[in-house]
């Protein structure tokens, strides 16, 4: 902990260097109080929300405001002055001194009570409520407790409370409830029933109790705190029930904490759940060892069941703590704004909890500025001594002195928000220190845009030592950031230095399209094979200057530069492109190839070049072209495929001219795939080529296996099989026989599944045909005959009329239809049905 010597210091507190937050902070409350205390000394005080009242040991009674200003006196005793009561309204006061003396009197008005005891009275507590009529009561303390009540003629009453246990040391009165402690322990009373509720005995009796004194503080109306040596008591009045009554008071009370402390205790005051403790302490001398007083001190802790958890803890230097003893010192508090008095007979300390302010000062102490600048966010509209702007800048400092400097940086996006002149200033900054490179990515690059001097000045500092990192610069700001003809010129001239640097060129590449010199920049890309020359290309429409170009970005990349092409046909026809690949075949196939994918017609000119192409750069997709083509000469290209002995293609093209026995023979002789020459006249479906192929096969056993195998369905084996030599030996006949037989099993086995699935659908179909033509057909007026297009129904209902309706619902009037030339009586709808009988032959007909 921090030590002061000088007395006079106004840091009241040793400062805990652990990371450990105080809880509150101190100031000496001067003004009026030191006039005071200069010459006399303070003795006792008592706390009210609008005021102060401080009695001396000269008996004087001083009126003070929150700042310690007088505002009046009183000249009470010649004597100490030993207590001072205010009641809640803060309109009257009682006072008792050393010599006996007690008054009781108001601050607003004339009423006044005197009298003088026989012995010191040592304490006074006018009732909570004084200012109103009924409750004129007060008690003092000396040897007996007394009851002060006005009555009739406005005569004050005494009556003793409590005799025969010592001398009255303390009272506290709240509400109902009056707490008082003499030598022998602390007592309750309840001024409604006048029955005492407790005795809480005192814990050490080896205290001179004169010495040590009795704290007592009332937290609310119902829990009493007692402090007396190092013991703590935490005390609820509770209503007994009424079974337990008998001849009890109605109220008990019930220790509800306890537990001992380190020092003695010279004062107590609740600061929400936890208490506030004011301490005296003793110590043994480092040069004497000799036991000598300490600086108080003022713990914050945590009341638990039989202990404590410290909070905090400070010592207070206070004026003369050297010669005070216990009873010197006392604890007074406001309760609306959580303010601790502590009075010592040379001093009067104000002890506040800290507020954000107090808050982010520590933290800045601490050098905690992240934190700081967060709290100061979430309290941005309740501080008043702190700026967040501050303390980032500061933070940003702190981090520039530590070496931290990307860190730095990327603060400064958020503590320097849209001001210019801030970001100006950080960048100046950041150039002197050497370090523009950590605070170029985090420079704003649009609300707010910096001076093109600030940009340029970063770009410049990259140029000349990160050349990677000035390309990357350049294509994430936007270019009118800067002055491009300047950076275009600096490139310019480092380029003279190595002409051959690609990152340089592609950068200058990217300056040139931020200029929209797009010329220029194409010739870079392509002579980089950059891939972002295609983006290029679209982005700007540039196909007019990549015409004679076309090459190159073959060369470049032949699948997208085709794709582009194809893509835009109406800015570079086909024609163009195919005439500046003449040199290039192999290119131009590959143009040709995917325009051909794309549409069978549109390149149909380029046909017959295409299959000079294809037999020279892509075989494999020479026969799909010849099977898709309708356009290529069929002889010429039988005649590539003859020179270069294409067995396949050249079969394909005889079939397709019709030599289908010329084809057949081929792929016998050249290829000798019996499996092949099968499929092909399985195409063909000739019986002619079946014939030739069973002739080319009966000496060769090999293919009169694949035959017998495969020919079942289409050639009856039996022709083959008489065929064949006597004593031939053919390789798996037993198994072609056996798959010849197993072929026809399932022929007729199919057959006959069919025909049953035939004969049922068909008895199916008939009963619904006839299930339809079975139902009734309705006949009302809005219906016509469909020759001589009258209504159906004559108009008189009496009368006898014929109709005959068709089950395709067209109707005729008997006389109407024609007269059959048939032999058979069935007669045929006209409409539906002229010759063969269709769905409206069958009739029905009405008659009447």
């Amino acid at each position: 902990q921090e030590t002061r010597s000088n007395e006079e210091s106004t840091d009241e507190s040793e400062e805990d260097e652990s990371e450990e937050e105080p809880k509150l902070k101190y100031e000496r409350l001067s003004n009026g109080v030191t006039e005071i205390l200069q010459k006399d000394a303070a003795s006792c005080m008592t706390v009210h929300e609008k005021f102060l009242a401080l009695g001396t040991h000269y008996g004087k009674v001083y009126l003070l405001d929150v700042q310690g200003n007088i505002t009046q006196k009183f000249d009470v005793s010649p004597v100490k002055i030993n207590q001072i009561s205010l009641d809640e309204s803060g309109e009257h006061m009682g006072v008792c001194s050393e010599d006996g003396k007690v008054q009781v009197f108001g601050l607003y008005s004339a009423e006044e009570f005197h009298e003088t005891f026989d012995c010191p009275i040592k304490i006074v507590a006018v009732h909570p409520h004084f200012v109103r009529s009924h409750f004129k009561q007060f008690v003092t303390g000396g040897k007996k407790l007394l009851l002060y009540e006005r009555g009739w003629m406005n005569r004050w009453k005494p009556s003793v409370l409590h005799e025969g246990e010592g001398n009255i040391r303390n009272v506290k009165w709240r509400g109902h409830l009056i707490a008082w402690a003499n030598n022998m322990g602390v007592k309750i009373l309840d001024m409604i029933s006048k029955q005492r509720i407790t005795n809480v005995p005192r814990d050490d009796i080896s205290l001179r109790p004169d010495m040590y004194p009795c704290s007592l503080c009332w937290k609310d109306n119902l829990t009493l705190i007692i402090g007396w040596g190092n013991s703590v008591k935490i005390c609820s009045v509770k209503e007994r029930h009424a079974s337990e009554m008998r001849d009890l008071p109605n109220r008990y009370v019930e220790i509800v904490f306890q537990f001992d402390t380190e020092f003695y205790i010279s004062g107590l005051a609740p600061l929400c759940d936890q208490l506030v403790i004011l301490s005296y302490v003793k110590e043994i001398s480092e040069k004497t060892e000799v036991e000598c007083c300490a600086r108080p001190r003022l713990d914050i802790v945590q009341p638990l069941p039989e202990s404590c958890e410290e909070i905090s803890s400070d010592a207070l230097t206070v004026r003369g703590f050297q010669e005070n003893e216990c009873r010197d010192y006392h604890l007074e508090y406001s309760e609306g704004e959580s303010l601790f008095y502590i009075i010592s007979p040379r001093d009067v300390v104000v002890a506040k909890e800290r507020d954000q302010d107090d808050h982010i000062d520590w933290l800045l102490e601490k050098k905690k500025y992240e934190e700081a600048l967060m709290a100061a966010e979430i309290s941005q509209k309740t501080i008043k001594k702190h700026k967040i702007l501050d303390i980032g800048l500061a933070y940003i400092n702190h981090l520039v002195e530590k070496g931290e400097y990307d860190l730095a940086a990327r603060k400064c996006q958020k503590i320097l928000g849209k001001n210019t002149e801030l970001w100006e200033f950080e960048v100046y900054k950041f150039k002197e220190i050497g370090q523009l490179k950590s605070i170029s990515r985090y420079l704003p690059r649009r609300d707010p845009v910096l001076k093109p001097l600030i940009y340029e000045m970063v770009l410049h500092e990259f140029l000349e030592s990160d050349y990677e990192g000035f390309a990357t610069l350049i294509k994430e700001w936007p270019g009118d950031l800067y002055n491009n003809t300047i950076i275009v010129q600096a490139v310019v001239d480092h380029l003279k230095k190595d002409p051959q640097n690609r990152t340089l060129l592609r950068t200058l590449a990217e300056l040139y399209t931020y200029d929209q010199r797009y010329g220029r920049a194409l010739e870079i890309y392509l002579t980089l094979r950059h891939k972002d020359v295609f983006q290029l290309i679209h982005k700007h429409n540039l196909f007019s200057s990549i015409r004679d170009k076309i090459v190159l970005l073959m060369d470049f990349d032949s699948e997208k530069a085709v794709d582009m092409l194809l893509d835009n046909e109406d800015k570079i026809s086909i024609d163009r492109v195919v005439e500046e690949l003449e040199n290039r075949p192999e290119l131009q196939h590959v143009y040709l190839h995917k325009l051909f994918k794309r549409d069978h017609h549109k390149g149909q000119r380029y046909h017959e070049k295409q299959i000079s192409l294809y037999a020279e750069y892509d075989r494999p997709n020479l026969l799909p072209f010849l099977r898709d083509s309708t356009h290529c000469p069929l002889e010429k290209a039988l005649e590539i495929c003859q020179q270069r002995n294409f067995v396949e293609e050249t079969v394909y093209l005889l079939s397709r001219m019709g030599n289908s026995r010329s084809a057949l023979k081929m792929i016998m002789e050249e290829l000798q795939d019996v499996d092949k020459a099968i499929e092909f006249a399985k195409e063909q479906d000739d019986g002619e080529l079946w014939e030739d192929l069973i002739l080319y096969s009966i000496d060769k056993p090999p293919f009169i296996t694949g035959l017998l195998n495969n020919i079942g369905t289409h050639v009856d084996p039996i022709l083959l099989i008489h065929r064949i030599k006597e004593g031939m030996e053919i390789p798996n006949l037993r198994d072609s026989l056996v798959k010849i037989l197993q072929d026809y099993n399932l022929q007729i086995l199919l057959r006959e599944g069919c025909k049953k699935i035939l004969v049922a659908d068909s008895l199916s179909l008939l009963k619904k045909m006839h299930r339809t033509q079975m139902k009734g057909v309705l006949v009302d007026e809005e219906n016509i005959c469909e020759s001589c297009l009258s209504p159906i129904l004559p108009s008189d209902a009496s009368k006898t009329f014929s109709v005959v309706v068709f089950h395709c619902r067209h109707m005729f009037h008997r006389e109407c239809l024609p007269v059959s030339n048939t032999v058979s009586s069935v007669q045929f709808c006209n409409i539906c049905s002229a010759k063969h009988r269709g769905p409206g032959s069958a009739v029905l007909e009405m008659k009447k």
